[in-house]
């Protein structure tokens, strides 16, 4: 099947161009300016925005978190990221304490195989270290994960700070590179002691005992760790002013430190946790928590300046029913935001339409970056002859409201109920195939990715 995108607008982290894309089983077959159609099916996308397929570098499907598990699985995350423009997504595969790498991966792959909607790959996380881990580290790699991910908090999930510069150490010798989650672990825990001993257990004191100085200098310390180890990190979630300023640090000493940062950080305010209905405040739950406008004002700056790498979701979805478990111990609450489906629209809307960055920078932060960042460029992200037949075309003239009501995630809330928006995602072509058409979910079968290299 030959299908000629025709007088749309193709949007690259370079800029846009009115341009022709022929699109030839999963591939891009060519692009240019009046293309022949012969055989081709023409599809008419004149005042259209052609989008390489998005990129989703930090989802959480079917995930045990405290005794529950996240109400989206790979089935249902992945149809609702299709929704969203989203047709790579890259989940994190967690073996148990004790457990080897590829019984963690094998568990992952059994999750998404069959399951998955839209195209996928694994970050590894590193919850434990000897001399077996590090052995496999060579082994992830070569069946294609190329990512890691390690805690600085959450005693289930973080090793010691020595095992971590090990880690480091291994993961230069081998290639691969590493996002972070950065708290301060022992003080957040003696935040929340003193929070419980004073009877302050209900959502707003989440966000008081996970205050900004904490990711600030947990930022820091890992970025001195990995100064020593002389390799390049990924700040996962990053969501404060103060840990931007680390980064910038680190930068100058000349080091290489990738940015991610989420829609729920540039939009969203502390004050969400200041509403008197329990349920109401624990939706926004998450770690790190939301934060102050004056974090959210630094962002959008350093998303404008170039600084922020990648906007992902880390999408973790839970019901209301599931955040009430923790309607008498904020601890309890299971953390975690819905955000997959709603992503590419979030950052049209408040950054494309309202001026605070362009449809080029959209594009390297959901498309470009995420697919040199971890290892499938130029399979992903980018419209070019010989990449994956991932587009996404988006109409910049329609409106809608975001509503828990019409979205596919399956949660029965969205962090944005009632949002306006500006345009809205006509079609998602996954490798070649409709899957998305005017918002209504067409059949399509995801595969796993296996990646290269970070090349960004």
């Amino acid at each position: 099947m030959r299908i000629l995108l025709q007088g749309g607008t193709v949007v690259s982290a370079e800029g846009t161009a009115i341009l022709d894309v022929l699109l030839e089983g999963e591939r891009i077959a060519a692009v240019g300016e009046n293309l022949s159609s012969g055989d081709a099916r023409i599809v008419d996308c004149t005042g259209k925005l052609l989008f390489p397929g998005f990129i989703d570098g930090h989802t959480h499907f079917d995930l045990e978190v405290g005794g529950t598990i996240t109400a989206d699985d790979f089935a249902t995350g992945t149809r609702a990221a299709l929704r969203g423009g989203t047709t790579t997504v890259i989940d994190f595969a967690a073996p148990d304490k004790g457990e080897t790498l590829a019984a963690g991966l094998a568990r992952w792959q059994e999750k998404a195989g069959g399951h998955s909607a839209c195209d996928y790959g694994f970050h590894m996380t590193i919850d434990d270290w000897n001399e077996g881990i590090s052995r496999e580290i060579g082994e992830m790699m070569n069946q294609g994960i190329t990512s890691f991910k390690m805690y600085m908090t959450y005693p289930a999930m973080m090793i010691p700070e020595g095992d971590m510069y090990h880690a480091l150490l291994r993961l230069r010798e081998a290639g691969g590179i590493t996002g972070v989650h950065c708290e301060n672990d022992g003080v957040i825990r003696a935040l929340i002691a003193d929070a419980k001993a004073a009877g302050q257990t209900g959502p707003g004191s989440h966000p008081r005992t996970r205050p900004a100085p904490l990711e600030a200098e947990a930022v820091g310390h890992l970025l001195r760790m990995a100064q020593l180890a002389d390799v390049p990190v990924i700040i996962v979630h990053l969501s404060t002013r103060e840990s931007l300023e680390e980064v910038r640090a680190a930068r100058r000493r000349g080091q290489t430190v990738y940015v991610e940062t989420c829609p729920h950080y540039l939009l969203l305010e502390d004050e969400v946790y200041d509403n008197p209905d329990f349920l109401e405040a624990a939706k926004f739950v998450c770690a790190p928590p939301i934060r102050k406008r004056t974090d959210r004002e630094a962002l959008w700056e350093a998303m404008q300046n170039g600084e922020i790498d990648t906007v992902a979701t880390d999408h973790c979805s839970f019901t209301t029913a599931q955040k009430r478990a923790g309607q008498y111990d904020f601890t309890k609450i299971p953390g975690g935001l819905p955000g997959v489906e709603h992503r590419g629209v979030l950052l049209y809307t408040c950054g494309v339409a309202e001026g605070r960055i362009a449809a080029p920078d959209m594009c390297r932060v959901l498309c470009e970056n995420p697919a040199k960042l971890y290892g499938c460029w130029p399979q992903k992200g980018v419209i070019a002859p010989g990449s994956d037949a991932d587009i996404v075309v988006y109409d910049p003239e329609t409106e809608g409201t975001i509503s828990a009501a019409n979205q596919a995630q399956h949660v029965d809330y969205t962090p944005y109920e009632g949002m306006r928006t500006r345009g809205s995602i006509a079609q998602v072509y996954l490798r070649g195939q409709l899957a998305v058409d005017h918002g209504q979910l067409l059949a399509a079968q995801g595969r796993f990715i296996r990646r290269g290299k970070c090349g960004l």
